[in-house]
């Protein structure tokens, strides 16, 4: 056994996103150990469930995440509209899944170019953010903000897309996903992503279960699940099946990621074909009683929100259990075994999302 030494990654680190520290212990440059710390920007969103009502509480969902900031106001929303028997208008509905995989898009595209540019592809990265800038600017104009869209509410949604909009989107969206199918070939077939990603990270069908992984990081260990299949908004209308690959490695997860995105157009333009006319919300009265969870595919995986109503206008209890938490241990195990240089490409690979985290 060679000498073992403990050095720091992160919370500050060219390559994270957001802050979070692992102390790696190392033989030589093997990666042997690794002991997460996270609380760097703890913000204590939950308790603001004692303070603010239960309709303003979406905005504080909302702002758990930037990047995956839509699906957390639909997922509270969800809970909510639950707890007081709420039917949400189809329409509604169809807008919903419209905005969540337009997130899910941009999400994955502004991922993409992370882990391209922690192997050092940064012209790469350049290009996906590129084509994520004109996915953003269709989110800007229907919901009217770029990254928190500001668009769910209890009862529906604030705003209706007219159809003539949500047709000329889906004529947009066929030019911008030619110019993505232009990018993918170089993470699935370019020789120097693989030597970078390509047994790296490995995490086997047994221990993603077994640990609790979500989301591509669960998917691209061979597990057959998403958690849109549960049938929450309109999904169960839409024709589509989970993207799974059995790699369980880096390039696994990645091609999860790139696959996943083209699913999304597709389920863009279904819901666009499908959209009923009708209202958009529903008048709310009353308060929230009883308890909930909800669940929801992120970007990152499976999100659970817990919602505990008492008969006022505040929760009693608002939790959530984010993807990011869920795919700590999984990484851990990950990062065991591994070479130093490789470790920002196996954080990367989870799609770490800190503010979730730690909300």
């Amino acid at each position: 056994m060679g000498t073992r030494t403990i050095i720091p990654f992160g919370p500050q680190h060219p390559v994270l996103p957001e802050p979070i520290h692992l102390d790696l212990v190392l033989e030589d440059e093997k990666v042997v150990d690794a002991l997460p710390s996270i609380g760097f920007i703890h913000r204590g969103l939950e308790r603001l469930a004692e303070v603010k009502d239960y309709n303003e509480l979406v905005y504080v969902a909302e702002r758990i995440c930037g990047i995956c900031s839509f699906i957390h106001g639909q997922g509270y929303s969800q809970g909510v509209e639950t707890l007081l028997n709420v039917d949400v208008p189809p329409r509604a509905k169809y807008l919903r899944t419209i905005w969540a995989e337009l997130s899910r898009i941009h999400s994955h595209l502004l991922w993409l170019g992370l882990f391209a540019d922690s192997f050092g592809f940064e012209s790469l990265f350049m290009h996906c953010w590129r084509v994520r800038e004109k996915i953003v600017d269709i989110i800007e104009e229907t919901a009217g903000g770029r990254v928190i869209f500001g668009s769910c509410k209890v009862g529906g949604v604030r705003r209706d897309v007219s159809n003539d909009t949500l047709r000329r989107i889906k004529d947009e969206l066929k030019a911008i996903e030619a110019q993505y199918n232009e990018l993918t070939p170089t993470f699935i077939n370019d020789s120097s992503v693989k030597r970078r990603t390509v047994g790296v990270g490995m995490l086997s069908k047994e221990q993603a279960m077994s640990l609790g992984a979500v989301g591509p990081t669960l998917r691209g260990s061979g597990v057959v699940w998403d958690a849109r299949k549960i049938g929450y908004a309109v999904y169960n209308d839409l024709q589509w099946e989970p993207v799974v690959e059995k790699g369980g490695d880096c390039y696994a997860r990645s091609t999860v990621r790139v696959r996943e995105v083209t699913l999304s157009f597709d389920l863009v333009r279904q819901a666009i074909d499908k959209i009923p006319d009708g209202p958009v919300d529903v008048k709310i009265t009353g308060n929230p009683t009883g308890e909930f969870f909800s669940r929801l595919e992120q970007p990152r995986g499976e999100v659970v929100y817990y919602l505990k109503g008492n008969g006022t206008k505040n929760l009693e209890r608002f939790r959530i259990r984010t993807p990011t938490f869920a795919n700590i241990a999984p990484l851990v195990i990950m990062l065991k075994g591994c070479e130093l240089p490789d470790v920002p490409v196996i954080v990367l690979s989870i799609d770490p999302c800190i503010s979730c985290t730690e909300r």
